[in-house]
């Protein structure tokens, strides 16, 4: 052993090592600097650099937007493997695994109560949870939101982040996309508005169903948006994309949607819109 291993061994026994926390620090994936956890968390998970929108799940969304006194709705039950299906691993147990990470049972919850006063059903898709991936579970909790949307006689705003149809269920999952369609019907037959906020990343058959069916559609800043992929769409058309090609900014400027909000003004434009659509009704 050399003397300087002799010395930094004895320093180690005198001076303790001082304990940092794994998760002090985020890396943002827009500027790719450092940022504070803390920092992040106080500024809504937007990089205080560079704005970047970090992706964020339920629970966060739902304590950024709603009036305090909101409440979860019940996750509707649907069969758990309807298809047995398996490739490097069940099914079941992929579900296990999400919901161990997220603690959620599926990629899709719902939410009632009032932003700045107007009653409101928020259901929100989470992208930790297989990708945001629609499933029966999925489907089943839209349909859960439109129904609690029709019995408080208040409008319907999802969140959309996902990768599209879930595999696992195959044509099942497909279903889902005709059903969603028909739940809005059934609240535009009730005469209450269907919001879309777009978050990064939406794509596939979400982005194909629900995602692109609201009255009101925005988006946050620099999502990602998408039916397919960009190399997939450049060699079939064997063309070049823009590269601002499947962004919010680029669907805003093609009249896809009708506006893109900073996470900050989001609460305060969702209050102003319900207000239009919904004649200023508030809550009692």
């Amino acid at each position: 052993m050399s003397w300087l291993s002799s010395v930094r061994n004895a320093l180690s026994l005198v001076v303790p090592k001082k304990e940092t926390p794994d998760n002090l620090w985020h890396k943002c994936k827009g500027c790719r600097q450092m940022v504070f956890t803390k920092e992040l968390e106080e500024n809504l998970s937007v990089c205080p650099n560079c704005d970047y929108h970090e992706r964020i799940g339920p629970l966060a969304r739902f304590t950024q937007l709603l009036d305090d006194g909101w409440s979860a709705l019940p996750t509707p039950r649907t069969p758990e493997d309807p298809l047995k299906f398996r490739d490097s691993k069940r099914y079941t147990d992929r579900l296990k695994t999400a919901r161990t990470e997220t603690g959620e049972a599926d990629a899709f919850i719902n939410a009632r109560g009032t932003i700045h006063g107007h009653r409101v059903v928020i259901g929100v898709q989470d992208f930790a949870f297989m990708g945001g991936s629609m499933g029966q579970a999925v489907g089943e909790a839209f349909i859960q939101g439109v129904e609690a949307a029709i019995a408080d006689k208040a409008p319907y705003v999802v969140f959309t982040a996902s990768g599209g149809a879930r595999m696992q269920e195959g044509i099942l999952s497909l279903m889902q996309m005709p059903r969603s369609t028909v739940a809005i019907q059934m609240l535009h037959d009730a005469g209450l508005p269907y919001i879309v906020v777009l978050t990064d990343p939406t794509s596939g058959g979400v982005m194909a169903a629900y995602a692109m069916l609201g009255d009101i559609q925005i988006a946050e800043p620099k999502a990602l948006l998408a039916f397919t992929g960009r190399r997939v769409i450049e060699n079939t058309i064997r063309e070049k994309l823009p590269d601002d090609f499947q962004t919010s900014e680029y669907l805003l400027e093609h009249g896809m949607i009708d506006m893109i909000v900073h996470r900050k003004d989001l609460r305060a434009q969702l209050a102003t819109v319900i207000g239009y659509l919904c004649g200023q009704r508030a809550a009692a």
